[in-house]
């Protein structure tokens, strides 16, 4: 099955209100086109769920400046100033997650998991509100699954079918995100016919990804 689709239809997905995942670090690794694409659509009141916010101008920071998200759920955010100045300006909620917590809250979702158990975090903010677990006499701060409607992950190599492989920056939360969502567009550099990617080199199976973009 040939999962392409056009910029216009990977963009369509994505309505007002939804969960989105967006992979990449600083908007390395990111689906820029997608983005860039989703930044004009005028889609709006969006939860994302990113590493970071990038820059004003680059990948979903654009969301950002554009404030067409209600919410964020994020590592940090101190790379785009249009972030702090919406957050501080009660525009924005965001809710942080150390990076290593997030990614796990991430996976967790995608195995299917109930949670994951930290001590990062106990003591400060980030544990205000939230459940404690104690095991063998330690506490632990129980940090829930992070979900999405959609992602939007970015690849490296991906065949018809959807198999991807990533390299370098394209491994920047993406795996892991491609597993956690109702729906996954992948962004691919290059599409190749099934069978030219080993079977041993494919990171992200084709029954994660519903659809994929190449320009």
């Amino acid at each position: 099955m040939d999962k392409r689709i056009s910029l216009q239809d990977a963009v369509s997905k994505v309505k007002d209100g939804m969960v989105v995942m967006v992979g990449g670090f600083l908007g390395a690794g990111s689906p820029t086109a997608i983005l860039d694409a989703l930044a004009e659509s005028g889609v709006k009141d969006l939860t994302l769920i990113c590493n970071d916010t990038a820059y004003p101008d680059v990948a979903h920071g654009k969301l950002i400046t554009n404030k067409q998200v209600k919410k964020l759920i994020v590592s940090h955010i101190g790379t785009n100033p249009n972030t702090s100045e919406q957050m501080n300006s009660g525009e924005l909620k965001i809710e942080f997650a150390p990076q290593g917590t997030l990614a796990e809250r991430i996976r967790a979702a995608g195995a299917g998991l109930g949670g994951v158990l930290t001590t990062t975090g106990m003591g400060t903010v980030v544990a205000e509100g939230k459940e404690t677990v104690t095991v063998d006499g330690k506490t632990y701060l129980l940090e829930k699954p992070l979900k999405a409607d959609v992602a939007l992950i970015g690849a490296t190599v991906a065949d018809e079918n959807g198999n991807l492989v990533y390299v370098g920056t394209t491994q920047n939360f993406n795996p892991l995100m491609a597993t956690a969502a109702d729906l996954v567009i992948a962004e691919a550099e290059k599409v190749v016919k099934v069978g030219e990617i080993a079977p041993e080199a494919v990171h992200t199976p084709a029954m994660f990804v519903d659809y994929i973009y190449s320009k």
